[in-house]
């Protein structure tokens, strides 16, 4: 049992580094488009867009079988780890990109006129202005991310990615005993219920102040 316990760790650390990890390159991958977008350039945005709706439409079980067991094809062939890492930041970075947006427009437009009328460029305003204030925004639907990312990694087990379920699912195949799957479930829900909780907790402080209108 002692060792069955060890395997289900070893899986936990795999999962939160593939977590940590995507979760990096995709707030990347949704900055670095939502401030492209910003710029409003009709060119830029059919490709952006474009990404955006590819990528929020296709199932991540789909995507991470497609970059896995597809791209070799083409002559792309990536392990299991990297294979779940892209597919998690190019799907997850289009939902932080529409997170960072939101965050953009909601920093009135005078603050921007101000500052350009102080010689600011476009991007010293969006990195001195803008931004600073839009990440207070952005920071609750990130964290929603994260949780929503730390459950999708269960998926990479059909990638043979060495996570927390397909940890588990050896275990079980293993000895024909549930345990490990359950054991499973509850360690997941040991990691994201507090993040959950946090989560709440900074959406309360965004809206705090916010008056609420009753109909």
């Amino acid at each position: 049992m002692q060792g069955a316990w060890y395997i289900l760790l070893e899986g936990v650390v795999v999962t939160l580094k593939l977590a940590a990890v995507s979760a990096a390159f995709s707030v990347l991958i949704g900055l670095v488009v939502a401030v492209l977008r910003s710029f409003r350039s009709p060119t830029l945005d059919i490709f952006l867009v474009a990404y955006l709706d590819l990528f929020r439409s296709i199932p991540m079980i789909v995507l991470m079988v497609v970059v896995y067991y597809a791209l070799p094809y083409i002559g792309i062939a990536l392990d299991s780890v990297t294979a779940t890492v892209v597919a998690l930041s190019l799907g997850y970075g289009a939902y932080a990109a529409e997170s960072f947006r939101a965050g953009i427009e909601s920093v009135h437009y005078g603050q921007v006129e101000a500052a350009r009328a102080l010689g600011l460029t476009r991007l010293q305003t969006m990195r001195l202005v803008i931004l600073p204030q839009a990440i207070k925004v952005v920071i609750p639907p990130l964290t929603g991310n994260l949780i929503a990312m730390l459950k999708d990694t269960a998926v990479a087990s059909i990638v043979a990615s060495p996570e927390l379920l397909k940890r588990a699912k050896e275990l079980y195949v293993g000895k024909a005993n549930p345990t490990p799957l359950v054991a499973a479930a509850l360690i997941y829900l040991l990691i994201l219920l507090p993040l959950s909780r946090l989560a709440n907790y900074l959406e309360g402080k965004v809206n705090k102040g916010k008056k609420v209108v009753s109909i």
